[in-house]
């Protein structure tokens, strides 16, 4: 383990994290609150940023290993560090609901502890949304972007924190790819925001809400979510979520004009297809339940939550646990769905769900004809024996995290609907859940250590298991 590459990689990310408390300071400034709070959080990053760049390694080099440990232990830094806002303004004082909240917005979970965010600083309210930004296309990436490492570096560093069972390089420098990434990820929420405004959205509230439909984290600024907004607003807010929640390799492909390869990706009509059917379906409960009894307004209540769940970005315009059984168990199959890979979006993924889908038809096709030899194909090429294997035991793993986190969150006594659901929200990256932590509800009322662990829970589904479990595993730290 070359411990210096990592902790040079932690440093300049505590460098950029400081830098960035210009945003949150420069909001507070206008709104005539007190600035210190972000000038103290980025005077520290700034020390410690300093001394972990202050003697850059050798090597200059990151391996895969390395690659998982700095992805893992920087996003750990960014929490403890990105929480202090909420200490030194006094929004919070205690630790581990500053650090709940925190990881809450890197990860664009949105699961909060505030009961009434209109009570708190705008300066604050700016700093939740601004990190869904920020962890929205991962701030390791944004690194990438702007600072020059070798090339192997470059691309373990995205293979780590990027989601989905494969990452690939959009061109062939993985700098240029991050650039390219975040190009459009800036100009998709420069759109949003744009829309947001010519319909009416003051500016604070069209910022806040697009940061957030953009890293598709549901951090609200309003207690009544986004109910009070206008029904073109929320029109706007959920065609924003569902396209953020799409791989952004198809808008690539678009850009350079390569309009076969956009819509020939299978994950996206999978994702499209999926959307649709759970609106209709929704849409029709909702009606014949007598729930709505108007069809459009239950059309568009059921487009943005379907739009707000499958994305696992959390906004809501109603109180959903007053939603009928079917409908709510439909989002909360989304929940497990989630969005496609290579978007701002949590969850197990449509390419995980497609592949295991056809790796079980191919096994099928086995068990009849046992000498026969077939390949699962994704997009017209053969996916390797290795990403059938990686997939699938990712998706054991998730469950095995996913059961113990359940386990461990039912002792605070709730019911199962917010038990199973708190866990769900949080490993997802989703937000709000059903019962308690509702859409309406908050996570204020669990234990410390449910906290803990559903903080955890969403590191461990950012970043997609692995970077955070490497760190526990002992052959991890050897040095060779």
């Amino acid at each position: 383990m070359e411990i210096g590459i990592v902790l040079y990689i932690i440093g300049v990310a505590l460098l950029i994290e400081g830098g960035l408390m210009v945003v949150p300071g420069a909001c507070a400034l206008i709104y005539g609150e007190s600035v210190m709070p972000y000038v103290l959080t980025a005077l520290i990053c700034f020390i410690i940023g300093i001394a972990f760049t202050r003697k850059k390694p050798e090597s200059g080099f990151l391996f895969s290993r390395e690659g998982y440990v700095a992805t893992g232990l920087t996003w750990v830094a960014l929490a403890f560090t990105g929480m202090l806002p909420f200490l030194f303004s006094g929004a919070s004082d205690s630790v581990v609901d500053a650090v709940f909240e925190t990881i809450s917005g890197y990860t664009t979970t949105g699961s909060s502890i505030f009961t009434s965010v209109e009570d708190l600083p705008k300066g604050i309210l700016m700093w939740r949304s601004f990190m869904h930004w920020i962890g929205g296309m991962g701030i390791l990436v944004f690194m990438l972007a702007i600072v020059p490492f070798t090339g192997g570096t470059q691309m373990n560093i995205m293979k780590a924190e990027s989601p989905g069972p494969s990452i690939s390089k959009i061109v062939p420098r993985a700098q240029d790819s991050a650039k390219i990434l975040y190009q459009i990820y800036g100009a998709m929420t420069i759109g949003l925001i744009l829309i947001l405004l010519l319909l009416k959205m003051p500016l604070f509230d069209a910022l806040c809400i697009s940061f957030g439909a953009a890293g598709t984290g549901g951090f609200s600024i309003l207690n009544t979510g986004c109910a009070d907004y206008t029904i073109p607003q929320q029109v706007a807010i959920t065609i924003g979520m569902i396209a953020f929640g799409v791989n952004f390799n198809f808008y690539y492909f678009l850009l350079i004009k390569k309009l076969g390869l956009a819509f020939s990706m299978e994950e996206v009509r999978g994702y499209i297809l999926i959307i649709l059917v759970a609106i209709g379906l929704i849409s029709v409960d909702l009606v014949f339940k007598g729930i709505y009894t108007s069809v459009p307004i239950a059309v568009k209540d059921a487009a943005f939550h379907v739009g707000s769940i499958i994305t696992t970005t959390g906004y809501a315009t109603t109180d959903c646990n007053l939603w009928p059984n079917l409908s709510q168990g439909i989002l909360i199959l989304l929940m497990f769905i989630g969005a496609c890979a290579g978007s701002t979006g949590g969850g197990i993924k449509v390419s995980r769900i497609l592949l295991m889908a056809k790796a079980y038809k191919r096994e099928l096709s086995i068990a009849l004809h046992p000498n026969i030899v077939k390949k699962v194909h994704m997009d017209g090429k053969s996916a390797g024996e290795d990403v059938l294997r990686n997939t699938g035991v990712y998706i054991f793993i998730y469950f095995v995290i996913f059961a113990v986190s359940v386990l461990i969150v039912s002792l605070d006594g709730f019911d199962w609907t917010t038990t199973f659901t708190a866990v769900a929200a949080t490993f997802n990256n989703i937000g709000p859940g059903f019962g308690v932590v509702g859409t309406m509800g908050n996570f204020s009322s669990l234990s410390d250590l449910s906290k803990w662990v559903l903080s955890l829970d969403m590191l461990i589904g950012r970043l997609e298991i692995f970077p955070i479990m490497l760190l526990f595993v002992k052959n991890t730290w050897r040095k060779f």
